[in-house]
This record gives C-alpha cells, sequence and structure tokens, in this order.
C-alpha cells in the first residue's frame, strides 16, 4: 500500500513586510533610525533639519515603510498619495542630507539584525529614493 500525498499548492510570494518581520520590525528599524540621528554627531545635519520632537516623523516613515514594502497602506489611508519630493521641499536635501539619510538607515537596519542581502537590497532602493530627493546644489 503506498502513502497518499497531499497535492502541493504554489506557495504565495511573501511581501518584503513579511520578509522583515511585519509590524514590530519595521517600527524597530523606524525607531533605531531616529535615535541614531538623535545620538549620533554624524547626523546632525540631517537631524537639524526635523522639528525639536521626532514622534511625528518616526509615526509617518512608520507608515510610509509599511506600505512601500508591501503591508498595511497605513500612510495612504491617513494621509493620502505619499508625494515624497514634494512634502519634502520644504527642506534642502542635498547630497550631505541624502548621505547622512542613507548612512543612518544602514546602521539602524545592522543594528536590528536585517540579513545582509535584504539590507543590500533594501539600500539600493533607499539610495534611488533618496537621490532623487536632493533639491539644492551641492
Amino acid at each position: 500500500m503506498t502513502a497518499m500525498t497531499e497535492p502541493q499548492t504554489p506557495q504565495t510570494p511573501q511581501s518584503l513586510y513579511e520578509v522583515i518581520g511585519g509590524e514590530s520590525r519595521v517600527r524597530e528599524m523606524v525607531d533605531r533610525f531616529y535615535d541614531l540621528m538623535e545620538l549620533e554627531s554624524e547626523f546632525a545635519l540631517l537631524r537639524a533639519a526635523h522639528p525639536p520632537t521626532l514622534d511625528n516623523a518616526r509615526e509617518r516613515l512608520f507608515m510610509f515603510l509599511s506600505g512601500w514594502m508591501g503591508g498595511p497602506d497605513l500612510y495612504i489611508e491617513a494621509h493620502g498619495h505619499p508625494r515624497l519630493r514634494m512634502r519634502h521641499m520644504p527642506f534642502a536635501i542635498g547630497t550631505r542630507e541624502r548621505d547622512q539619510w542613507l548612512r543612518a538607515m544602514a546602521w539602524a537596519m545592522e543594528d536590528v539584525g536585517i540579513d545582509e542581502a535584504l539590507r543590500v537590497r533594501l539600500m539600493e532602493s533607499f539610495y534611488q529614493t533618496a537621490d532623487w530627493m536632493r533639491n539644492k546644489p551641492d
């Protein structure tokens, strides 16, 4: 007698949000990013572009990354289309600001234990967006 096997169904690909660890992991990464911005002097230029309290920025980045990574579209539900470039126009963003943002995010991802291959993948996307956000000459 042979054992019957269950038919195999193709697995649904996981979203980046699921791969990274969902809500708690995205929030942990965002919190570490803003903690580094406040703690490390190398991010002083980036920190100076933010208001005295970072609570709103933390929440907005978390909400944005949630949807961007394939999780709940929290930012769009609360604020509409992100319009990243338009929303950042009031802030002078040059190469130094871009590079500080990228360095803080890379450090945050490493600190919270994001897999290296995933960090590389994310940093490629973050670089493209951060570079596109530049709005002042160097």
